[in-house]
């Protein structure tokens, strides 16, 4: 179990993490969501001991984390947004390197990156230079780099940003297995469906203070499973419902065009926060000033 206490970080006159109270069960995938500057990434280098709190404190296991208490920083590793890895190595000497790093034994250090390296469809390009790989394959690589030390609980901060959409599916299920492993997975990103998909619960955290925490599906039964879209002259908003039937008389009567979806995490994110990660809660958009009406085809929740 980790537990955040009142967990703050200040750079001068700047407070980039203010008061955050968290606990993040054991075995838990757990999304941290919010907007550029809400203190997602400062929160995971405090995890990761890269940056250290000015106030509060992080336990692991009830057990205080610091710089000097390395068997709680064993339990950690962290994959981070940009590429760490030399380009000039290859594939099992990135792992090989990480292995010597902890000491490990030569055997084990084979042992493992034959393993992780299968695990994650990168076994046959083991003996590829780093500067040739693709950009999902270093994300890939990257974290079974990490996961060297066989850790309890790895810290993502934005682990797809850059790829394509295929790159990011194959992702995905990485994650998923290694999280039915019981491996705790703590992660940040700017792709709410990414969050919606994966995580068991998320914190939804602005301005550095935590709004809200809960799973995907209870942030969206409240804010109302139906979502109806109303475009007018220069702006888009969405009204929401808890029933089909309440979405579709209130499509019937709007005016503008008009069309119903099922509510997503985004939306709340939108509602909650006050401003979407891809897009901005009002956009113009040119339409025909006679009223439309579509009723778009729901998917099964």
């Amino acid at each position: 179990m980790i537990e955040l206490k009142n967990l703050t970080k200040r750079f001068d006159d700047f407070t980039a993490v203010d008061h955050l109270n968290l606990t993040i069960n054991t075995g838990e995938f757990l999304g941290l969501l919010g907007p550029n500057g809400a203190g997602k990434t400062t929160t995971i280098s405090m995890l990761s001991t890269v940056l250290l709190p000015t106030e509060g404190e992080i336990c692991i296991d009830g057990i205080p984390l610091t710089r000097k208490a390395s068997t709680q920083k064993r339990k950690l590793s962290v994959v981070t947004q940009e590429y760490s890895m030399r380009q000039d190595m290859t594939v099992e000497e990135v792992m090989e390197y990480q292995g010597r790093l902890y000491y490990l034994p030569k055997k084990e250090i084979r042992q493992k990156t034959e393993e992780l390296l299968e695990f994650a469809g990168l076994l046959q390009f083991r003996k590829r230079t780093v500067r040739y790989l693709s950009g999902g394959m270093k994300r890939k690589l990257m974290i079974c780099r990490s996961l060297m030390i066989e850790p309890e609980i790895l810290l993502l901060d934005e682990p797809t940003a850059g790829m394509d959409a295929l790159a990011r599916r194959q992702m995905w299920n990485l994650l998923r297995k290694l999280n039915n492993e019981n491996l705790t997975i703590i992660l940040t990103t700017h792709f709410i469906d990414e969050a919606q998909a994966l995580c068991d619960r998320v914190a939804l955290v602005n301005e550095g203070k935590l709004d809200v925490i809960d799973t995907p599906g209870n942030l969206i039964r409240q804010l109302g499973a139906f979502a109806v879209d109303q475009t007018s002259e220069e702006t888009l908003v969405s009204k929401y419902f808890q029933t089909k039937e309440e979405a579709i008389l209130y499509l019937s009567e709007a005016e503008g065009e008009v069309s119903m979806r099922n509510t997503t995490l985004e939306d709340v994110f939108i509602d909650r926060v006050g401003r979407g990660l891809d897009a901005p809660k009002s956009r113009k958009k040119k339409t025909e000033k006679k009223k439309k009406f579509s009723l778009f085809q729901m998917r099964g929740r």
